[in-house]
């Protein structure tokens, strides 16, 4: 496989509605946005990209079956080639995986993904019901299968497990509302509390409204190239693209649809196939058999089997043995405060358990912000930064759009860029070097994460050679 860099990307305004525009017009303005920033005009661009990869999770929200060949159309790339993607709430990250398989493979040397949704199209309860056709309906949606009620479900099941608190979930949302507030693409710019997400109408206990993403409308691009694309887009703008941002991992992770259907696994299945480097030690092999022995049964409902397999491959691949501290920051699926807590644990931030302790560590937050909050572990806090740009509570979250917006974001960080783009460098990441984007469907069903890497080294072609 060749080495394959995200060059450029941008992202359009997240909002709960964008009457201004149809899809097509929405998906150009984050295309515009990422070609200007690489300094080429439209025409040289489209002469230059070899194909594209387009991800949208409903053709109901758009009302418009191949909704992603008339933005091939509308951009300008026809004839080139084109597919779409879906995979639930991981179709954005899904779609960056597979621009990255193109160029990686050889098949591409400039690939384009793109990914939208227009949610707005359809009235709040309509589209909850659209996002339910993505449970079993054979099953889970005759019987009200809604995400909300499965979620309060999970994290019902990990506060008995655990003793996870409904202020620890309360922090996840106060911090990713902050780090919107600061990001000028975000839907929501709210100062939170604990106590502003605690007393806000319930949706299923003990989630909130605040404890909940929201739905939008809003397209996000990322450009990526192999070394040789790399080569011609240097030449085509007369100057070197640095700092350099390299994917240097992919995973992907399956499970279930039917929560039920998942097998539990045994201690010794658990540690053979799922424990990742740094849980290998005697202590958190004895701290995994206490648990076993008090009853806790894996994958459960506590926990995503499919976001801990993506995660060790991505892991593998991209040679990192101890996440915590290798990891600067992660763009993470959070469509609940709840299910951020629960990847914590998938992607081995802390261990099966404590999640809940580490969200009110400090460790997920970025050190410069005052969030008005106490945290257990002061000297710990900006350890591995968890959505810096306030994530999909806070962004919004139009499906297609989702994890390629992260993406981006997380481009962004690693260049070093966010106050060019932001307009604000509250939340830029000091010498970050490492970050993962991670996507998540339905109730941990399709599972990617990506680790993206700043390269220190310098080129090692002269422009135009």
């Amino acid at each position: 496989m060749r080495t394959v860099y995200v060059v450029s990307g941008g992202v359009s305004k997240f909002a709960k509605a964008r009457p201004d525009k149809t899809f097509q017009p929405v998906v150009k303005e984050a295309y515009d946005y990422a070609i200007s920033d690489l300094g080429l005009e439209h025409r040289q661009f489209t002469e230059m990209v070899d194909g594209s990869v387009a991800s949208y999770f409903s053709d109901h929200f758009a009302r418009q079956l191949m909704a992603g060949i008339m933005i091939q159309d509308y951009l300008g790339l026809c004839p080139k080639p084109s597919h779409r993607v879906e995979g639930g709430g991981a179709t954005g990250g899904i779609c960056f995986q597979e621009a990255w398989k193109s160029v990686a493979s050889g098949d591409m040397d400039i690939c384009l993904a793109y990914g939208f949704e227009t949610m707005s199209h359809v009235n709040t309860w309509k589209g909850n019901e659209f996002i339910a056709l993505a449970s079993d309906v054979s099953f889970d949606y005759p019987v009200g299968g809604f995400y909300s009620g499965y979620y309060a479900m999970m994290v019902t099941r990990h506060m008995k497990e655990f003793g996870t608190t409904a202020e620890q979930l309360a922090y996840v949302s106060v911090k990713n509302h902050r780090n919107a507030y600061h990001n000028p693409y975000s839907q929501k710019h709210e100062r939170l509390t604990v106590e502003d997400v605690r007393n806000a109408p319930m949706v299923a206990w003990p989630l909130t409204r605040l404890d909940i993403c929201v739905m939008s409308d809003g397209a996000a691009v990322a450009i990526l190239a192999s070394e040789e694309g790399l080569a011609r887009l240097e030449k085509a703008t007369g100057r070197r693209l640095d700092p350099l941002v390299k994917v240097a991992g992919i995973g992907r992770g399956t499970d279930a649809m039917r929560m039920a259907d998942r097998p539990h696994q045994s201690y010794e299945q658990f540690l053979q196939q799922n424990l990742l480097p740094c849980e290998d030690t005697a202590e958190t092999r004895a701290y995994y058999h206490d648990l076993w022995d008090h009853g806790f049964r894996y994958p459960g409902v506590h926990s995503f089997r499919a976001g801990r397999m993506a995660s060790k491959a991505a892991y593998a691949r991209a040679g990192i043995s101890e996440p915590l501290k290798e990891i600067d920051f992660v763009e993470l699926h959070d469509a609940y405060t709840s299910s951020e807590i629960q990847t914590y644990e998938d992607m081995g931030l802390c261990r099966y358990g404590e999640g809940g302790p580490f969200a009110a560590s400090g460790k997920p937050f970025l050190a410069n912000v005052d969030y008005g909050l106490a945290f257990s572990d002061g000297d710990q806090v900006g350890a591995c930064a968890v959505n810096p740009s306030g994530g999909l509570i806070a962004c919004g979250h139009p499906v297609g759009a989702t994890g390629l917006m992260q993406a981006v974001f997380a481009f962004w960080q690693l260049q070093g860029t966010v106050a060019k783009h932001f307009k604000d460098d509250t939340l830029q990441i000091r010498d970050a070097r490492c970050g993962a984007i991670h996507s998540h469907a339905g109730t941990g069903t399709y599972v990617t994460v990506s680790i993206l890497e700043r390269e220190s080294a310098p080129h090692a072609k002269e422009i135009g050679s």
